[in-house]
């Protein structure tokens, strides 16, 4: 079943980066279409941002419904397993399935800054999609962890994006998983002052709040990046 989405970014590419991110799937599992190019106003002004039409194929509902069994069963056999009592939710969308867990001992669950949370999603995600000709993604959350990490990291955002435009230098923040980069790239989006990019590879992947319109204007070849840690 083919899907898209319409994403809005500062260039082209960061628009086709944030529908990546947001569909947690890399270039090759989707088609492009520049629905309007990014243009410059006068003096830099009223600049209208790039916005991209990305394609992909989506599980059809048969598909999706056998896929949340199989993510039901996983996760009640894995935590069988660490001989953990958890209850498992599962909410389906259209390319997604939501898990929320719920446990005496949520702390357990979540682990350090999310640690354990993010293992557990990452291996669900990994043993659910392998193999699959359209991936799903999963999202798992417990005790409302993930609403407050995005608040967290919309705070991050919103103080580095200040310090970027106060020293004029990129600032390159603590490695994120692909849903947490998603946020800080949408929590920026619409400051004029800054852009995002990602850079590495995963597990490591980092965003860069950058000065200016992008990753040429930033600063300087020779610039100092200066970290932001959380």
């Amino acid at each position: 079943m083919l899907k898209s989405i319409e994403v809005q970014g500062r260039t082209e590419d960061e628009a086709i980066e944030l529908a990546l991110e947001q569909l947690a799937m890399s270039r090759d599992d989707v088609s492009v279409e520049i629905v309007e190019q990014a243009r410059t106003g006068f003096l830099g002004l009223k600049n209208t941002p790039a916005i991209v039409k990305v394609m992909y194929e989506a599980p059809d509902p048969e598909v999706r419904e056998e896929r949340t069994e199989l993510v039901f069963d996983f996760l009640t056999g894995l935590f069988k397993q660490m001989d953990i009592d958890v209850n498992v939710e599962l909410t389906e969308g259209d390319n997604s399935i939501s898990v929320v867990l719920t446990s005496k001992d949520p702390g357990m669950l979540i682990g350090r800054r999310g640690e354990t949370l993010d293992s557990i999603q990452s291996l669900t995600n990994y043993v659910i999609n392998r193999g699959a000709a359209n991936r799903v993604r999963i999202n798992l959350d417990a005790e409302n962890y993930r609403q407050r990490r995005n608040e967290t990291l919309e705070n991050l955002a919103s103080r580095t994006a200040s310090k970027v435009v106060k020293y004029r230098r990129n600032m390159t923040l603590d490695p994120m998983n692909a849903f947490e980069r998603h946020i800080i790239h949408t929590a920026l989006q619409e400051n004029e002052l800054v852009s995002t990019f990602s850079v590495g590879s995963e597990p490591n992947r980092r965003i860069v709040v950058a000065y200016g319109d992008g990753k040429e204007s930033a600063a300087p070849a020779n610039s100092p990046q200066y970290r932001e840690w959380s």
